[in-house]
C-alpha cells in the first residue's frame, strides 16, 4: 500500500495513526534531519475508510500490543 500511496513505509504507519483520531499522538524516533522530513511528510497522506480498514485486516489492532522487554527482563527496567 506504501508503494501505492508513493509513500515510505513509515510514512504510511504514521498516516494511519493520524487518522485514527485526536487522541492519538504518535511519537516517531529519528537521529537525522532526512527521517524529520520523511515523518513530516506522512501528514499529506490521506487514508480513505477503505484503506484504513485494509491496514486493520491485514494487522488487527492490538495484534502489535505486549511489553517492550522479554519478561525476564522486566523486573529490572525503571530501578
Amino acid at each position: 500500500m506504501a508503494a501505492q500511496k508513493q509513500c515510505t513505509p513509515a510514512q504510511l504507519a504514521l498516516a494511519w495513526l493520524l487518522a485514527k483520531g485526536e487522541d492519538i499522538i504518535p511519537i516517531p524516533g529519528m537521529k537525522r534531519q532526512a527521517r524529520l522530513r520523511e515523518n513530516v511528510g506522512a501528514i499529506d497522506i490521506v487514508l480513505t475508510a477503505d484503506e484504513l480498514q485494509q491496514i486493520e485486516a491485514v494487522l488487527p489492532i492490538g495484534s502489535a500490543a505486549g511489553t517492550r522487554y522479554p519478561a525476564q527482563f522486566m523486573h529490572s527496567i525503571n530501578r
